[in-house]
């Protein structure tokens, strides 16, 4: 007589029914997936060999047991591990790696606080449609709700933040479950997937089975019925794990334009006198390479605006890119394409569009490509679909098309006024320090031609992107629409490692460092020189500059001249101090830095900056 007979003789017909029907079901499924117990394979492999198998090549994170298998598998195959110094860096350095690869940034956090420290970073991913794989480790699956360390309810935390949610039940879930989320994460509007994984699915079999060794088991019948559903959950847990199965990616949906609806807004476009395309950071995503997107915006040569990611598609000095007087020229164009350019706050949510506009808007997004059209604006013709790719069909279909040089004649002539004007304040001398445009001008003008310009600040940011030009094509990083701050370290670990070649800098209010100074300790122990700027004056000035005349303080906006080179001195960098002192041979400091990052050290450049009224007026809510 088996244990599941005499379970049902005696325990209650209710209970013993139950246990009888999942023994029965899991003796079933043993049959067809056989257990290795003597394997000294992990879950972990399974994880490196899909992530392998996808090209992933590098992973972040911040060491934690939970998640030690999927660390040393993916170092096994060759895939660079990079750990930070807070989780959320992980993440931010996942998501640059995912805008500037075309592929799937991957980031592994421990459980519990571990994951919790990546919200911030996971819902910036989300709303800056980077494709992101987070993965986490958890409880083990019979000790979940239990009390176990670290143990709290994870799924409901990242549902609301990600595209794809899992949490793996048994080692054969991992493979295919790895190889849906990392479709997942690039099909339709990109975003962030997140993998749950129980630390009893990644460690080896022998390891398991111990900790599910039961300890002061009760004499008797509960004992065996304790002892039995432990080896039948084990069992399970392994039940066909090293089966071979199937690595190789999934299908990636991209939505496309229709062809009618390309020939209508060819046709639309046709007749326009005063077009204006305004291009978002959905023109880098895959498939259309952004290079070939470049030439499309050429070929139609109509002037563009460029937005987020977009920055430096023209490259540093085309004709065609108008840096300034957003709000004047989509006032008086006659057409409008809102290419991946969504409007929300940064467009007055549509206000700043003329109701006389033809107004052709393109997301993949359906609700971002309507936002605010039922109360400040409405699209002329709305295409759901891939920008890139429209853009480059669009021109197709406008082969030989001339938009009237008159009116690209006109908003250059007005971006020219606009710069002059901000020379004439970059001239400026301060009371105490340097001028904060004159500082950026001065770098812009020793930017090579790969730089990767890192923004992440406030108002000493705000300034450089209106005087920094980026190179080209994704040679600019900013975290998007949530405004975070603290994406510096991250951002900059990303990219230098997709662009070994390239001179990555950061550009950082005194403010945003604080989030990410410690990762020059990262920067130095992993090889990976950047340039940091920070622009200090001691302050948080996006807010000051408007807390103080409307509520009469400045409490909370107040902060130090502080030794910020010093350090990044101590974290194994080289730190410069730049005053009044300074201000003469800032060229020079600044070609010494270029020297020390491509000797192989971090460089930190602190910059002490007075006040100007260049962003008077400009919003901090």
């Amino acid at each position: 007589m088996d244990i599941g007979t005499v379970v049902c003789c005696l325990l209650s017909v209710p209970i013993c029914a139950l246990l009888f029907v999942i023994y029965k079901l899991g003796l079933l499924y043993q049959l067809f997936h056989k257990t290795d117990r003597k394997s000294t394979r992990h879950g972990g492999e399974s994880v490196a060999e899909v992530l392998d198998a996808h090209g992933i090549k590098f992973i972040f994170t911040l060491v934690g047991g939970h998640i030690s298998p999927i660390l040393v598998a993916c170092e096994k195959l060759g895939i660079r591990v990079v750990d930070t110094r807070h989780e959320a860096t992980a993440v931010f350095a996942a998501d640059a790696v995912a805008r500037l690869s075309g592929t799937v940034g991957v980031a592994v956090v421990t459980a519990g606080p571990g994951l919790t420290n990546t919200v911030t970073a996971v819902k910036n991913a989300q709303m800056a449609e980077s494709p992101l794989l987070l993965m986490g480790g958890a409880s083990a699956t019979l000790l979940q709700g239990r009390g176990a360390l670290q143990d709290i309810d994870q799924m409901s935390i990242f549902k609301p933040l990600c595209k794809f949610c899992a949490s793996i039940r048994n080692v054969r879930e991992i493979v295919p479950t790895v190889r849906k989320a990392l479709a997942v994460a690039q099909s339709g509007t990109p975003g962030p997937v997140f993998i749950e994984f129980p630390i009893d699915t990644l460690y080896p079999y022998h390891l398991v089975e111990k900790e599910f060794s039961p300890k002061n088991t009760p004499k008797g019948i509960p004992g065996t019925i304790i002892s039995w559903y432990l080896r039948n959950h084990l069992t399970n847990l392994f039940a066909g794990a090293w089966e071979i199965q199937d690595l190789s990616p999934l299908p990636v949906h991209v939505p496309q334009a229709s062809d009618q609806t390309v020939q209508m807004c060819v046709e639309l476009v046709s007749r326009a006198k005063k077009p204006v395309i305004v291009l978002g950071s959905q023109a880098t995503l895959p498939p259309t390479p952004v290079n070939d997107v470049r030439k499309a915006l050429e070929s139609l040569g109509f002037p563009c605006f460029l937005g987020g990611m977009s920055r430096g598609m023209l490259g540093k000095d085309s004709p065609l890119h108008i840096r300034q007087n957003r709000r004047d020229a989509l006032k008086n164009a006659d057409l409008v394409l809102l290419a991946g350019t969504v409007c929300d706050f940064r467009l007055g949510y549509g206000r700043v569009l003329s109701r006389q506009s033809k107004i052709i808007a393109v997301n993949r997004d359906k609700t971002q490509l309507l936002k605010n059209s039922d109360m400040f604006w409405k699209p002329t013709v709305a295409v759901q679909g891939d920008v890139g790719s429209f853009l480059f069909r669009l021109s197709k279909g406008l082969v030989g098309h001339k938009c009237p040089e008159t009116w690209i004649n006109s908003l250059k002539e007005a971006d020219k006024i606009k710069e002059k004007n901000i020379r004439g304040k970059a001239s400026e001398v301060m009371k105490k320090h340097l001028n904060p445009l004159s500082v950026l001008h001065h770098v812009d003008e020793l930017l090579p031609e790969e730089s990767i310009i890192v923004a992440d600040g406030g108002d000493f940011v705000g300034s450089a992107a209106y005087i920094m030009r980026p190179r080209g094509p994704l040679c600019w990083l900013d975290p998007g629409a949530f405004g975070t701050l603290g994406v510096g370290g991250g951002f900059a670990l990303g990219a230098k490692l997709c662009r070994p070649d390239s001179e990555v800098w950061i550009i950082y209010g005194d403010g945003s460092l604080g989030y990410s100074l410690l990762e020059f300790d990262t920067f130095n122990r992993h090889k990976i020189p950047v340039i940091a700027l920070v622009g200090n004056d001691a302050c948080w000035s996006q807010i000051s500059r408007e807390q103080v005349p409307i509520l009469g303080s400045n409490v909370a906006c107040g902060l130090a001249f502080t030794d910020y080179h010093v350090a990044a001195n101590g974290l194994g960098g080289k730190g410069y101090l730049i005053g009044n002192k300074e201000e003469s041979v800032l060229e020079d400091i600044v070609k010494e830095a270029q020297e020390e990052c491509r000797e192989g050290t971090a460089v930190l450049l602190n910059v002490l900056i007075g006040k100007t009224n260049f962003r008077d007026g400009s919003i901090s809510v």
